[in-house]
């Protein structure tokens, strides 16, 4: 492809009142619309003075900017261009919305919370997330195809800031100067997964800091999305291997996969292991193991009967199973050479704890299935490549509110996304679905008092734009008897 004229021979001008640049916004926000983001918005929030005048008007604002790409404050000036005056009304000023996120406190943030869980669940009815409980099978695929379970990952992200007037901001773990963002989601095998439960935390604190709250939050919201009969299993890492977090869970009503520290009661455990209770196990694609820099392809799992947190009071115990999977050492035959040839030289073991029977997921499947906590990262992945670029105020209440809005505009991405029953959008990340189908341009046309919004000609994904159109436009479905 090549330019068909010279720039010498090419003028651009600014000049046209009635294009806009993201025509996917008109059915995505009128999906918004119809689960009534803003009145949710209204009815919840009490921010004081006249910076929380219309919070409706101005989420909405807000959480549109974010589906079209915005990634600071000043970035919602997209949403005042071209003919946006023409298909929204009432599209607030950047300084508008930056002074409302300022008057922000902590009990904001949690009506905020408040409604983004209470707008999934209107998503939800809408689109129809809810399914019947599905009977849990022995074996891996038979398990996963079955949609045996709904998970819910826990796991937390560092988003880098800069500056010193960031509130909260710290060097953590990563040793990457940031705030921390702890997320829980949900997924089941037929749909990607959905944010359930958010927080964030100033950047130096521990993992585990809040986690027993969001825990109980994300089971709660799992339940009110999927109903009492949907299994639930939720998959932690180590650093959520403690009693509060656990017990929230478990309390809940949901059993738990979480990997264990190597501690001397595990080292123990896994030493009675029998040496044929090793089951080998071939991953479908090579895993890439950071601490030896080497691809791994296979390894071998086992299990025994586990009591987690001994060390607590009996009512604080929980009886369960340990599976262990080991792979060889790369390093083995340079210990063996030393004189250091023991159990834990010749093998790297990792271990996870699961209150889930071994009638419903064997000791192979429970492996598989808890590798599947990886997914979280992709929704981390998502969101620091769309809103959570950036924590753009210097205020911490601020940016805690951000958040939250940018996972409201994720899950409200995600279910256009469904809408459109385009299999290639059903699961893609949020840019795919951004390139696909919100940065539609358009140009507006009125005819007796009707919109006409006039897209590009062959458009690679006319139909998926206009199914999710048509979707949007029902009527309101009716009760029946």
């Amino acid at each position: 492809m090549k330019l068909s004229h010279t720039l010498t021979a090419t003028s651009a001008v600014f000049d046209d009142p009635n294009l806009v640049s993201a025509a996917g916004l008109v059915p995505t926000m009128a999906l918004a619309q119809r689960a009534g983001l803003g009145d949710l918005a209204d009815a919840h929030l009490s921010v004081p003075t006249d910076k929380g005048a219309n919070a409706g008007l101005k989420v909405t604002s807000l959480v549109a900017g974010m589906v079209a790409g915005a990634d600071s404050i000043d970035d919602m000036a997209l949403l005042r261009h071209g003919g946006m005056s023409r298909i929204f009304t009432r599209a607030y000023a950047p300084s508008t919305l930056g002074s409302f996120l300022r008057a922000f406190t902590f009990g904001h943030v949690r009506q905020l919370d408040a409604v983004a869980s209470r707008f999934l669940l209107a998503l939800s009815h809408l689109v129809g997330f809810v399914r019947p409980a599905p009977q849990v099978t022995q074996g891996v695929e038979d398990a996963v195809a079955s949609g045996g379970f709904a998970f819910v990952d826990v796991d937390d992200t560092i988003i880098e800031v800069h500056g010193h007037a960031k509130q909260g901001a710290g060097f953590g773990y990563t040793r990457v100067r940031g705030l921390n963002a702890l997320l829980a989601t949900l997924a089941t095998d037929t749909a990607a997964p959905l944010v359930v439960a958010q927080r964030l935390r100033k950047g130096a604190c521990g993992s585990p800091r809040g986690a027993q709250r969001l825990v109980g939050d994300a089971v709660k919201q799992a339940r009110r999305l999927l109903g009492d009969e949907y299994p639930v299993l939720v998959r932690m890492d180590s650093a959520y291997y403690g009693r509060d977090a656990v017990h929230a869970a478990i309390t809940g009503g949901a059993a738990v996969s979480v990997t264990v520290r190597l501690d001397p009661a595990v080292k123990t455990a896994i030493a009675t292991i029998d040496q044929d209770s090793w089951t080998t196990i071939k991953y479908p694609n090579a895993i890439f193991d950071e601490a030896t820099g080497t691809w791994v392809s296979k390894a071998e799992v086992a299990e025994v009967p586990y009591t987690a947190f001994t060390s607590k009071k009996k009512a604080d115990q929980i009886i369960g199973r340990l599976v262990v999977r080991r792979i060889p050492d790369v390093h083995a035959s340079t210990k063996q050479a030393a004189g250091q040839g023991t159990l834990f030289d010749l093998w790297r073991f990792h271990a996870f704890f699961t209150t889930v029977p071994a009638q419903q997921l064997d000791t192979v499947a429970a492996d598989a299935t808890h590798r599947g906590h990886a997914i979280i990262e992709q929704v981390h992945a998502d969101l620091k490549a769309s809103a959570l670029a950036h924590l753009p105020s210097g205020r911490f209440t601020a940016n805690s509110a951000w958040l939250v809005l940018a996972v409201i505009a994720f899950n409200l991405t995600r279910t256009a996304a469904v809408l459109t029953e385009a299999p290639e959008l059903v699961r893609a990340t949020t840019p795919t679905v951004r390139r696909k189908l919100i940065h539609v341009p358009a140009r507006v046309a009125s005819s007796a008092r009707r919109i006409t919004l006039h897209l590009p000609q062959h458009w690679p994904w006319e139909q998926p734009w206009t199914h999710l159109f048509d979707r949007v436009a029902d009527p309101p479905a009716t009760a029946s008897s």
